[in-house]
């Protein structure tokens, strides 16, 4: 169930929320870090949410934006 709506759901919507989920992650770290005064956890943290961002952006552009594309030149080419 979750692997269809990570696939299929909202025609790919739902495949940048495996990055959002790790993102969510990240932020914890870093507050729990940045609370206890563990720099070494902070900085984990502050990595895991720039990374999970990142990997956020590109699902999305693959996910959504490719296949969005790939639609657009098909109806042009019928022109």
């Amino acid at each position: 169930m979750v692997r269809n709506a990570l696939q299929h759901g909202e025609d790919g919507h739902g495949l940048p929320l495996i990055g959002t989920l790790a993102g969510a992650a990240g932020a914890i770290l870093l507050a729990v870090g940045a609370a206890n005064g563990t720099g070494a956890l902070a900085i984990v943290g502050g990595i895991v949410l720039a990374v999970a961002l990142t990997a956020t952006m590109v699902l999305n552009h693959v996910g959504v934006e490719y296949d969005i594309y790939r639609r657009l030149d098909e109806i042009e080419k019928k022109r």
